[in-house]
């Protein structure tokens, strides 16, 4: 067996709601601007399609941890998604075929360097500073799904005060056709993250904060930013 120079690093992976085994995960792929209103929120049209960027496998938050507040930034926002965890993969899958990859959902929050993205943005640089830092993807349990894909009320709370509200079914694309375009850019795989759009109600948030998010019949997330 081969050895390494050094130590490689810890997976990562995820709970799974009434199993003691954990879900692995392989990387995170994330929707931009999958609902319309939070397309107008952010300055876009509704003619711009919505797309992909991707974090870092080690940006998970485990359920029960908290968030420390990132470094280089003076304008951390919120922003709650339905998360599809898939058990297989594959490239150019259909909508129809992209389903029976679901292994479950979860909820999640995309946290976002807004300043660092507004700056990327404006310069047309890459938004990883923004996106893909430490720490940047919480995430709750996984339920284990195998229904039609979620519907309902996904919002989220800062110290109680409601911030984002909406349906699962306001998407743009839905679960099935996210999950058939990111087959597309990327050959899926079992482990895959997809963090699939936030509504409109982004916002900021501070050290000391408590974030309380769900997405009606999968679960809920509870964090606090320190």
């Amino acid at each position: 067996m081969a050895s390494y120079v050094i130590d490689p690093p810890a997976p990562v992976a995820v709970p799974v709601e009434g199993e003691t085994a954990l879900f692995p995960v392989r990387r995170i792929l994330c929707v931009g601007r999958n609902y319309a209103a939070h397309r107008r929120e952010m300055g876009g049209d509704d003619r711009d399609p919505p797309f992909f960027f991707a974090k870092p496998a080690d940006a998970i938050v485990l359920p029960g941890e908290d968030v420390p507040y990132p470094p280089k930034t003076g304008n951390l926002h919120h922003e709650i998604e339905l998360v599809v965890a898939l058990k297989g993969g594959g490239a150019d899958l259909t909508p129809e075929a992209a389903l029976n990859l679901v292994f479950g959902y979860a909820v999640g929050v995309d946290l976002t360097r807004r300043d660092l993205q507004n700056a990327a943005k404006d310069k047309g640089h890459p938004w990883e500073a923004g996106k893909a830092f430490d720490a940047s993807a919480p995430i709750s349990a996984i339920r284990k799904w195998d229904a039609a894909p979620p519907q309902g009320r996904i919002a989220v709370s800062v110290n109680g005060a409601v911030k984002q509200d909406a349906t699962v079914a306001d998407m743009i694309w839905n679960v099935a056709e996210v999950i058939a375009e990111a087959s597309k850019l990327w050959t899926l795989a079992a482990g895959d993250l997809i963090y699939t759009g936030t509504p409109e109600g982004v916002g900021p948030l501070k050290p000391g904060d408590l974030v309380e998010g769900e997405v009606e019949g999968v679960g809920q997330i509870r964090f606090k930013v320190i």
